[in-house]
C-alpha cells in the first residue's frame, strides 16, 4: 500500500468523522467541480461582456445559482486549486505559487469522500504536483480512483496521464477532457455509487489556441483576441455538452455541478472584476465567475452577492453529505448551505488573502507529458524520475516574527490590504468595495477604528497559516 494511503488510512479515523445521517449511497449527490484556468470575472457574456460568446454559461447564470462575489483563494492556478481540495488557504500547506504542490500530509476532499463511499475521479489540469505513476503528489496519492490528467495547463490533442500512462488524444482539449468526464459518469451510474468528478479545464490560459470552429465567431478581430475569445467558447461548448449530457441521466436532479474559475483576468485580453488582474491581491485577481446547480435542492434561480471563496466548496460539501471535521484542523472555508437554502440573508464572515514572497515552479506540461510518452514506449513507466518530485518533500521552517508579502483582509463591503515591504516597512490601504470596486479610494486615514481592528484580525490570521505553514496541524 502506498505510503500515502496508509497515513490517510491513520488520519482519517483521528480527523474525520464520517455521519451522513439520513442519507443512504443512493440518496448522496453526486458531485462534479468545474474550473476554468485564467477566466477573469468578465471573461463571460452574462457579466456583460461585449463580444465573448458563452450561451451554456449564460443558461445555467439565468437558471441556477449565480455568485456575485467569488473569490479564487488565490490570484493564480497551483494555490487556488489546493484550496478547493483542502478547504484551506493555500498558505497553511506552502502552495505559495504556481507548480508548488499539496502536503502528503493534507486531507482532500477526494480523500473524504472516497471514506464516505464515493469513486473519486479527476480530469484534465492537475498542477499540484506530477502525474506519473509513484510521484506522492499525484492525483491518485490525493484519493482519484481514477485520473486522466495534465501537470499543467495544455492545449487541444493533448497527452493525459490515466493513470500514470501516457495516452495520446485527438481533439479540442476542453471536450477530450469532458468526454472522459462522461466516461466515467456513465460508469458510475450504471454502478449505483455517488461519484466525485473534478473537471479541471485547460482554457483559457496562454498560449491561446483556438479551434477554427470557435475562431469563426470572432472573425474580423487580433488574432490574440479570436484565439482567447475562441478558446472560452470552445470551454462553453464542452460544458453545454456535460449539461446536456447530465440531464438524461436519471440522477440528474440528485448530481451538484459547481462551476468556477481559478484566478482573476489575464493581463492585456481578458475582463477582470476590478483593479488589477492575475498574479495580485486586488479584485481584479481574485474576484472569478461561479456557478452551482443541484436541481434537487435548488429548484430556483437564485443570485448570491455574499462574498463567497473557493476554500468554501471543501465545507459546503462536507455539510452536505454529513460529514464533520476536527475543529482541531483549521479551515478557512465555511459551509455556504445556510445562505444557499436561503436560512440566512447574509453571511456575515470575513476572509484572508496572501501573497507569500516566494518562487514559482516551471511545469511544461507538453514537454513533460512527450517526454513520459516516449519512455513509455522504451518499457519505462516513469520517464525522468526527477520529475516525481516537484518540490523538497521536507517541512522547511517559515518565520513567525515577520509577515513578508501582500495580504488582504476581506470584512464586507470593506477590504484592508497590508502590503510589507522590503527593510520590514508596511504600508496600509482600506477600500469600501460596494462603492469602489477598482479600490482607488484609500481610506485608511478616515476611518482608523475600523483600521486597527481589521489589522488585528487580518495579522491574527496570518500568524495562525504561519502555524499551520510551519506542521502545527500535523
Amino acid at each position: 500500500m502506498p505510503v500515502r494511503a496508509i497515513l490517510f488510512l491513520l488520519l482519517a479515523g483521528l480527523i474525520w468523522q464520517c455521519n451522513p445521517g439520513e442519507n443512504s449511497p443512493e440518496q448522496l449527490p453526486n458531485i462534479i467541480l468545474c474550473m476554468a484556468d485564467d477566466q477573469g470575472w468578465g471573461d463571460m457574456g452574462y457579466t456583460g461582456h461585449p463580444v465573448i460568446r458563452t450561451p451554456h454559461f449564460d443558461a445555467m447564470a439565468s437558471e441556477a445559482i449565480r455568485f456575485d462575489h467569488f473569490y479564487a483563494a488565490a490570484p493564480v492556478c497551483s494555490p487556488t486549486r489546493g484550496s478547493v481540495m483542502t478547504g484551506r488557504h493555500p498558505n497553511r500547506f506552502a502552495c505559495f505559487t504556481w507548480g508548488r504542490t499539496i502536503r502528503p500530509q493534507e486531507i482532500t476532499i477526494a480523500e473524504v469522500l472516497k471514506e464516505a463511499g464515493y469513486v473519486t475521479g479527476h480530469f484534465g489540469k492537475w498542477h499540484l504536483g506530477p502525474v506519473r505513476t509513484g510521484s506522492p503528489f499525484n492525483p491518485g496519492e490525493n484519493g482519484f480512483d481514477r485520473w486522466f490528467s495534465a501537470p499543467n495547463f495544455f492545449d487541444n490533442d493533448p497527452i493525459l496521464s490515466r493513470e500514470g500512462i501516457a495516452v495520446k488524444t485527438k481533439g479540442e482539449s476542453s471536450m477530450v477532457i469532458v468526454e472522459a468526464a462522461m466516461d466515467f459518469i456513465r460508469e458510475q451510474e450504471n454502478s449505483h455509487r455517488p461519484y466525485l468528478a473534478v473537471i479541471w479545464f485547460g482554457s483559457p490560459h496562454r498560449p491561446h489556441r483556438a479551434i477554427k470552429e470557435d475562431r469563426e465567431a470572432y472573425e474580423g478581430l487580433d488574432e490574440r483576441l479570436s484565439n482567447f475569445y475562441g478558446e472560452i467558447s470552445g470551454m462553453d461548448r464542452a460544458f453545454g455538452k456535460l449539461r446536456s449530457f447530465l440531464e438524461t441521466l436519471d440522477s440528474y436532479d440528485n448530481t451538484l455541478l459547481w462551476y468556477c474559475s481559478d484566478n482573476g483576468g489575464l493581463p492585456d485580453v481578458g475582463t477582470t472584476g476590478g483593479r488589477g488582474h492575475k498574479g495580485n491581491i486586488y479584485e481584479g485577481g481574485l474576484r472569478v465567475p461561479a456557478l452551482l446547480q443541484w436541481p434537487a435542492r435548488f429548484k430556483e434561480h437564485a443570485i448570491v452577492k455574499d462574498p463567497a471563496n473557493t476554500s468554501d466548496i471543501f465545507p459546503t460539501l462536507l455539510n452536505i453529505t454529513g460529514i464533520k471535521s476536527d475543529p482541531e484542523r483549521p479551515l478557512d472555508g465555511i459551509s455556504l448551505l445556510p445562505v444557499l437554502n436561503g436560512k440566512t440573508e447574509t453571511l456575515h464572515r470575513t476572509m484572508g488573502f496572501w501573497s507569500y514572497p516566494a518562487k514559482g515552479v516551471p511545469v511544461p506540461s507538453a514537454t513533460w507529458m512527450e517526454e513520459l510518452w516516449e519512455a513509455q514506449q522504451h518499457g519505462n513507466m516513469v520517464g525522468d524520475s526527477a520529475r516525481l518530485r516537484l518540490q523538497d518533500p521536507d517541512m522547511p521552517s517559515y518565520p513567525s516574527d515577520s509577515l513578508p508579502g501582500h495580504a488582504a483582509w476581506l470584512d464586507w463591503p470593506w477590504k484592508l490590504h497590508r502590503i510589507a515591504g522590503n527593510g520590514g516597512t508596511v504600508e496600509w490601504e482600506l477600500y469600501n468595495l460596494d462603492r469602489d470596486t477598482m479600490e482607488r479610494i484609500n481610506l485608511v486615514e478616515k476611518f482608523p477604528e475600523m483600521v486597527s481592528r481589521m489589522q488585528q484580525q487580518l495579522e491574527a490570521w496570518q500568524y495562525s497559516v504561519v502555524h499551520s505553514m510551519n506542521g502545527a496541524d500535523y
